[in-house]
């Protein structure tokens, strides 16, 4: 599995009340042990608004997890190139827009995205209430790649949602403790549109969610995309963020069935069959 949406809140590196609260410590170790039970075979450390432009948890993370971890950043408009190249080296691979949490400069965030766009190639990764998304339509549909995170968060976005999506956009499938919507039918009218734009996140730790990832979320991704979970749980991901496809065991062989030994019964023609001897007929007489 390929976790595309995970926080990471370390105490050792600096942290900014939102609206007054400040989320308990979340770590690597913390990440570990809340996921043992899967196989996370990398993902995507994403700043949240506690962390405002600090790097230097993003650094610390990404060296612990290893490799296929990357990290989408709120990028600081005053970022000089050659500290976006250096971001990108060290596997930040996306902006993130946070338009729910944090009073944010639209134009300005997009301006720097298109540049980080055109230096090393970033996606933008979207965090906005669904009520919104109509009315940024139009800026955020001028991004080159992008994505939106938890599923768009309501119902009312969904219409919007769906249009980006056939235009290439891609999705979040995380979040489903924050959202306003029948998750199992958003999942479906998405993957209908795109089976590329789906991408499983955890959300953990789940800061403020209505509550945080369970393992039925899980169930319920591969319920609706069916034959396609490998790709919405790590094989969409893996591609948007630009890392090489993992590959896989080849599945066993199906069972064939036994060689016979004997050839079967063929049926005998008439001309075929032994003649009796003479003495064993005896003729009926003809009845005049």
């Amino acid at each position: 599995m390929f976790d595309a949406h995970v926080h990471i809140i370390d105490p050792r590196f600096p942290l900014i009340e939102n609206e007054g609260y400040l989320p308990p410590p979340f770590t690597v170790a913390d990440y570990r042990k809340r996921m043992s039970r899967y196989d996370i075979a990398g993902g995507a450390v994403v700043s949240a608004s506690f962390q405002g432009n600090d790097k230097t948890f993003l650094r610390a993370a990404l060296a612990e997890l290893g490799a296929d971890w990357v990290g989408v950043i709120a990028l600081d408009p005053d970022a000089t190139d050659a500290e976006i190249v250096e971001l990108d080296r060290i596997g930040v691979r996306g902006v993130r827009f946070n338009l729910k949490r944090a009073a944010a400069d639209i134009a300005q965030m997009t301006l720097s995205a298109l540049r980080a766009h055109e230096l090393v190639g970033w996606h933008v990764e979207v965090y906005i209430e669904g009520s919104m998304l109509a009315s940024l339509q139009p800026v955020i549909s001028k991004l080159p790649v992008f994505c939106v995170d938890h599923l768009g968060m309501s119902e009312e976005s969904l219409p919007y949602l769906l249009e980006l999506v056939d235009n290439g956009a891609r999705v979040k499938a995380s979040g489903f403790g924050r959202v306003a919507m029948d998750v199992a039918q958003t999942l479906r009218r998405v993957h209908a549109v795109n089976p590329r734009a789906l991408m499983f996140g955890t959300d953990l730790p789940g800061t403020r969610a209505g509550r945080p990832f369970r393992s039925a979320d899980v169930d319920l991704i591969c319920d609706v995309v069916g034959v396609d979970m490998r790709a919405v749980l790590e094989d969409n991901a893996r591609e948007f963020y630009r890392l090489p496809a993992r590959e896989r065991a080849e599945d066993p062989q199906p069972t064939l069935p036994l060689h016979r030994v004997y050839e079967p019964t063929l049926p005998l023609r008439r001309v075929d069959l032994p003649k009796p001897e003479p003495a064993d007929t005896i003729p009926f007489p003809v009845i005049e």
